[in-house]
């Protein structure tokens, strides 16, 4: 259960920074507030994951995990370009993800 609560906030996270390019700094009402109740809901199931999970583990994979998703959106939704470097970027996030996973099955 804490791993599905983790994945909820990982969404709810990817979902809220992505609505903050939709809120037009912050001048559409309907976005910001999708924002703020996206944030809201992410810290609070993050919270609860973390009664289980270790933090250093919960928090790399929820901001890796998190960043790897956004930067994908921004360049499938807004046409955001991602040249080598940014690919590369997300790939270490990804074994980074994949490695903590594995040192923490051990």
């Amino acid at each position: 259960m804490p791993y599905l609560l983790l994945a909820l906030a990982i969404i709810s996270e990817v979902c809220a920074t992505t609505c903050l390019k939709l809120t037009d700094g912050f001048s559409r009402l309907l976005p910001t507030f999708a924002v703020a109740a996206a944030y809201v809901l992410s810290f609070a199931l993050l919270g609860r994951a973390l009664k289980q999970i270790p933090v250093s583990f919960a928090y790399a994979v929820w901001s890796g995990a998190g960043t790897a998703a956004v930067a994908v959106i921004g360049a499938a939704a807004f046409g955001e370009a991602l040249g080598r470097p940014q690919w590369l970027g997300i790939a270490l996030i990804i074994v980074g993800v994949v490695i903590l996973n594995i040192h923490r099955a051990s």
